[in-house]
């Protein structure tokens, strides 16, 4: 299934935005930059604490997935404590629903962003995607957006190629184990 586009970026911005530690405003500047939050004002003190506040909000829509009525629960919290107004807006010619007022707290705009993009794969029967990596002790979630459902691996830890070249060498080093063993069992007739 294909989601429209805010509500993809949505899921791949809270994603990344639980997957992020944040020290400092300049490294919630970058984030904002990357994921082209705009219009908005420079990133405060006050509001970076408030991004951290809502980084276990968003974790807990991940720990409710395949759960649709605990993920709509989250989704409705989000909306509500962040004072959602649905705003359909033009950028450059390709119009977008925003979920708050571009002049909203930052904080707000965010976990309005994401809990209408719950609500959605909510509504539309897809709360499975939201999952976390199944490499061994990465703790990161993901958004599945893949047509065949399969994505398992995050993008923060390089976890699907760790866990292919691990599962390679496993292989390599089993057959060099089976030549051995072949060769050994010629030698003692």
């Amino acid at each position: 299934m294909t989601f429209v586009h805010d509500t993809t970026a949505a899921l791949v911005l809270a994603a990344d935005l639980v997957n992020t530690e944040f020290p400092d405003t300049a490294t919630l500047e970058k984030f904002l930059d990357a994921h082209e939050l705009v219009p908005r004002s420079p990133a405060s003190p006050a509001d970076l604490n408030a991004i951290r506040a809502l980084r276990p909000r968003l974790l807990s829509a991940w720990q409710a997935a395949g759960q649709p009525a605990s993920l709509a629960a989250i989704a409705n919290d989000l909306l509500d404590q962040s004072s959602a107004r649905p705003w359909v807006t033009d950028h450059n010619g390709t119009w977008h629903l925003h979920v708050t007022k571009p002049d909203a707290a930052l904080v707000d705009r965010i976990a309005a962003q994401a809990g209408f993009a719950f609500a959605d794969l909510t509504r539309l029967g897809e709360t499975e995607r939201l999952r976390q990596c199944h490499a061994p002790g990465c703790l990161a979630v993901l958004i599945d957006l893949s047509r065949n459902r399969s994505r398992i691996y995050c993008d923060t830890g390089n976890c699907g190629n760790r866990q292919h070249v691990a599962a390679y060498r496993a292989r390599h080093n089993q057959g060099k184990r089976r030549s051995a063993n072949v060769g050994d069992t010629e030698g003692d007739a």
